[in-house]
């Protein structure tokens, strides 16, 4: 909890729970569904309408609060006992924001679909807020905190995991006591899908915010250490199966410097402090940019928290960076053309090949059984092209960003070999 200019911080925590709570007031007007840690409160008082809206989200917050003192036990401390006051303050002002909107009762589709949309930026504002104020979590945001934290679980899996959770009592209630599936509709999944991202366009949006606390910080300009160096570095980047990997370790031998390709797992799990199997894993690969990044947006909802598969890219490209200042090598994959484009005496290098060369190394160098090789090139290819556009913004098979592309289908792999080597002669002998 920061305590500079507290009262400015809680004036900006009060204002990002009250534009919560009135995106959860307008989401429900919608009559669409609202969010799914809301969609509790909201069934039951569908169920029971004596209760409000408000009462039933205190109660479910409490229960929340409850769970992180049986988590925590002694280690349960003032940050979490805040959420006790701003439980209160949060049920008070969705009660309050229902009442201001009772008016609004749409009936045409188009008008509920946009309160969602209204909802949705409302929501992510005080979220915004909230974050920035830094001053403790509402009791939803601190209990996954205290599950991730704890369990040593990944925060944006334990979001989804609690999300699904809640949408699923939810749905039960509201089916077996109300008897149809009222408050659960494609407003909840709206919000949960969309409320993060535009928490983030607001980061990169509204910086007066961090002026006005004092924490903005300033931009400034520093070499990168691997930018000083005379050492030259060969990057490959190849289609799988192309022997990219053969190439870069035969133009290694040849000139007598460093090999990096498989190597880079061992020095980046060491670096990042992740298993070498969770390095293995997820480098070089996204499961797709748009599904990665509605994943992502989970971690909008707490401070300065950073996805794992992010914190693994940095921590390779610290890797890369140093091996670059230390030695002449080459270097196999990762975007490593992209990471060392500051380098001087860097050739970066695309190889690729014809499906039928491609399927017949992949089949005898990979084991791979020949009805599924096609499809194991397809899915590789796809995981590279992912990542390299979500992390370096290009596209990976643009041959325009290499400083050379060779087909091994056409030249073999020692005669590639040669012509690389040949190519980057005069950067070997400037470094020399």
């Amino acid at each position: 909890m920061r305590k500079e200019k507290i009262k400015l911080r809680l004036l900006l925590f009060i204002t990002g729970v009250y534009f919560i709570s009135l995106g959860i007031a307008l989401s429900i007007r919608s009559d669409l569904g609202t969010t799914p840690v809301s969609s509790i409160p909201y069934v039951m008082n569908l169920i029971i309408p004596g209760i409000s809206v408000g009462t039933f989200t205190v109660f479910l917050n409490s229960v929340l609060i409850l769970t992180q003192v049986f988590i925590l036990k002694k280690k349960f401390g003032f940050q979490q006992l805040l959420q006790i006051p701003y439980a209160l303050l949060y049920g008070l002002f969705i009660d309050l924001n229902l009442y201001l909107t009772a008016w609004l009762n749409p009936e045409i589709y188009v008008v509920r679909l946009l309160l969602v949309v209204i909802s949705v930026l409302f929501l992510a504002l005080g979220i915004f807020l909230e974050l920035k104020a830094d001053v403790g979590y509402l009791p939803g945001e601190g209990f996954i905190t205290v599950m991730s934290d704890t369990f040593k679980m990944n925060f944006g899996n334990t979001k989804i995991s609690t999300d699904t959770v809640f949408v699923v009592i939810a749905s039960a209630c509201v089916l077996i006591f109300h008897g149809s599936l009222e408050g659960i509709r494609e407003g909840t999944i709206i919000n949960a899908m969309t409320v993060g991202l535009v928490v983030q366009i607001y980061q990169k949006r509204i910086l007066f915010v961090d002026r006005l606390l004092g924490t903005e910080k300033p931009v400034v300009f520093v070499a990168e250490p691997y930018t000083k160096t005379d050492n030259f570095v060969i990057t490959i980047s190849r289609q799988y199966g192309s022997g990219g990997h053969a190439v870069g370790d035969l133009i290694a031998k040849k000139l007598g410097i460093a090999f990096y390709d498989s190597e880079l797992i061992d020095i980046t799990a060491a670096e990042s402090g992740f298993t070498k199997e969770f390095v293995k894993e997820h480098e070089q690969k996204l499961p797709n940019s748009l599904l990665y990044q509605l994943y992502k947006q989970n971690y909008a909802y707490v401070n300065e928290a950073i996805p794992p598969n992010d914190l693994l890219f940095m921590a390779q490209t610290r890797v890369i960076r140093d091996i670059a200042t230390k030695q002449s090598c080459v270097i196999v994959g990762r975007a490593a053309d992209y990471i060392l484009k500051g380098h001087k005496n860097c050739f970066n290098v695309f190889v690729h090949a014809d499906k039928n060369f491609r399927k017949k190394r992949v089949i005898e160098n990979y084991n791979i059984l020949p009805k599924d090789a096609e499809k194991m090139m397809s899915k590789k290819d796809k995981e590279r092209t992912n990542y390299c556009k979500y992390y370096t913004g290009r596209e990976w098979a643009d041959l325009n960003i290499y400083d050379m592309t060779v087909d091994t289908s056409y030249f073999g792999i020692e005669k590639t070999a040669d012509m690389i080597i040949e190519a980057s002669k005069g950067l070997v002998a400037e470094s020399a």
